[in-house]
């Protein structure tokens, strides 16, 4: 089940939607309220010009949103969209008795008469899911709610005379003072939200639907269109002018419900690419990543996904590396797929999916087989990570304690050696007369002499200070002047590469080297490095009978866990007779 930062939903406890009574009678009120509104209006003594279309439209406004807000509400129980649609309605309704011929009725009407602004705006910042996203939104509707009710205060004032039954102090030029603060302000907040829709659906990294991008348009022209009707009332327009600007408005707000219906009917047709989803998944061969089909099913080209890998405590991408979810109020939203209480993966989508929940829960229950799967892919792929990490940072530390034993080698005992025999020779200049002495001291230091040849040897094997010092270059010279057998060498490398590739490079070349001379029975060796494109290339061939085992010999083993663990290749081609030729490639870019 896909859930937002993994709140899980609980099906038993479903919230249930209005019954069939309850529709019928919301409907059966609406229906009379509309009708009600036209003969009131129809009969009213100060309704203005053309009362048959202004009561039209009025009607226009009250029954699509009623009846819309009434479909929306049985079809979604859980979304409060639909119950504040129906809202609009019926505050609509309340505020057309302005024009009834009491005074009552029609105080009360006037009491109403910004609210419709209002709670129009929180239905078009509410869609689709009945609730306002950010403080911010929340703090602009509530203070349109404010400045709508305070037509109460204007009426207590002696306002919208004649016919105002709620007069306590008799100031009607404050009241209209009053009144023209209230439409300027309500105007301005309106423009707020026009900045506020469009900046919401124009940044989305995802092609909105059809009938939602109509629907937006719809709500951006009618915040448009309301701070321009209550600015003009404010500054008291020619009346024509007025009325075209009203009535337009009505058609807009009006007709959004029947996009709103549209937009449900599309949501309905893309869970349907739900089962297009699951014949993908099910497809022989299956998607080795479930990224693109996911992303056709939501329609977001820019989702990602990240799994849950609980031996780590870590997200991870599809290829086993760790990952950061965007944390909450990011430009980014994530929803997670659960599994018998526990974490499979984390949906990264664009943030106007999350107007979609069903889409999304539809979409992580109908890959949740096929995430499982891919999960336990990410987590070996991150035990291989993870094991290739600690060959290399094994290999390095053999690495670093064989350059600190060539140091030690270097500085202790071969300097020691080097002091004892300078020590013999002056004791045997101190000895010149004694020929026993000086024949003893002469084999002591021959025996010095051998035991440093072979503790340089050692120390050469263990870590080559001439590559440290050198280069590559160098270093590969100084192995073809020692070796068994006549060298080639073609170093085609004119800069200094990371030591611990050329650390490799010169292994491979030593052991090979090694191998030539103990068991290849080779006459001539040519050895190659060269540079092609990212990669160190490494080519070592003889002449000799063949034969060599890369797998039981534990020098090319060796050699060969240590270029891999540079992320390179090594392959050895050795047919019987035919000679050997060792290849290795490393990144070195």
């Amino acid at each position: 089940m896909a859930t937002p930062r993994g709140e899980w939903t609980d099906e038993s406890e479903a919230v249930k939607g209005p019954s069939l009574i309850v529709v019928l009678a919301i409907a059966v009120i609406a229906i009379a309220g509309a009708v009600g509104t036209i003969l009131v209006r129809l009969a009213s003594d100060h309704s203005g010009p053309d009362p048959g279309l202004q009561a039209s439209l009025h009607a226009w406004l009250i029954l699509p949103y009623v009846l819309c807000g009434l479909f929306a509400w049985h079809r979604k129980p859980e979304s409060r969209f639909g119950p504040l649609m129906i809202t609009a309605g019926f505050v609509t309704l309340l505020s057309s008795i302005s024009a009834a011929n009491s005074n009552l009725v029609a105080t009360v009407g006037m009491a109403f008469d910004l609210v419709p602004f209002a709670v129009f705006m929180h239905v078009f910042l509410a869609f689709p899911t009945g609730g306002l996203r950010s403080r911010g939104e929340r703090l602009l509707v509530g203070a349109t709610y404010a400045f709508a009710f305070l037509n109460v205060i204007g009426l207590m004032l002696g306002g919208f005379d004649p016919g105002n039954a709620f007069v306590v102090i008799d100031a009607p030029e404050l009241a209209a003072d009053l009144l023209k603060i209230q439409l300027t302000a309500v105007s301005v907040l309106f423009l707020v939200g026009f900045v506020v829709m469009v900046t919401r659906h124009g940044v989305a990294g995802r092609p909105l639907p059809t009938p939602v991008r109509v629907l937006v348009s719809f709500f951006s022209l009618a915040f448009v269109l309301g701070a321009v009707l209550l600015l003009s009332l404010a500054l008291e327009i020619p009346l024509d002018a007025f009325l075209t600007i009203q009535r337009t408005m009505f058609v807009v707000v009006g007709a959004a419900p029947f996009v709103f219906l549209l937009a449900i009917l599309d949501a309905r047709l893309a869970r349907s690419a739900v089962g297009d989803l699951l014949v993908e998944l099910r497809s022989e061969p299956a998607p080795s990543d479930l990224r693109e089909p996911l992303a056709r099913a939501l329609r977001d080209p820019t989702v990602s996904v990240a799994y849950w890998l609980p031996q780590y405590d870590t997200w991870a991408d599809h290829d086993g590396r760790p990952v950061t979810l965007p944390p909450p109020g990011d430009a980014r939203s994530v929803t997670l797929v659960d599994s018998d209480g526990g974490h499979l993966a984390a949906l990264v989508h664009d943030p106007s999916l999350d107007d979609e929940p069903q889409l999304l829960e539809a979409v992580g229950a109908a890959a949740g087989i096929a995430i499982e799967n891919e999960r336990l892919q990410v987590e070996l792929k991150a035990k291989l990570q993870e094991l290739a990490g600690s060959r290399e940072r094994l290999i390095e530390a053999g690495q670093h304690e064989r350059k600190r034993l060539e140091r030690n080698l270097h500085d202790g005992a071969q300097q020691r050696l080097v002091a004892l025999s300078l020590e013999l020779g002056m004791y045997a200049t101190k000895l010149a007369d004694d020929p026993d002495a000086q024949s003893q001291i002469r084999a002591a230091r021959e025996e010095i002499a051998t035991s440093l040849e072979e503790l340089r040897d050692v120390a050469r094997g263990l870590h080559p200070a001439v590559l440290t010092g050198h280069g590559l270059g160098v270093a590969l010279k100084s192995l073809a002047a020692g070796s068994a057998v006549p060298v080639k060498l073609n170093v085609a490398i004119e800069n200094r590469l990371d030591e611990s590739i050329e650390v490799a490079a010169y292994y491979v070349v030593s052991e090979s080297l090694a191998n030539i001379g103990k068991h290849a029975e080779a006459k001539t060796a040519t050895i190659d490095v060269t540079r092609e494109g990212d990669e160190l290339v490494v080519e070592v061939v003889d002449d000799g009978v063949g034969g060599a085992d890369s797998e039981r010999g534990s020098g090319l083993r060796g050699l060969a866990d240590r270029v891999e663990a540079l992320g390179g290749r090594l392959r050895v081609w050795t047919p019987s007779g035919g000679g050997t030729r060792v290849r290795a490639q490393m990144p070195c870019g």
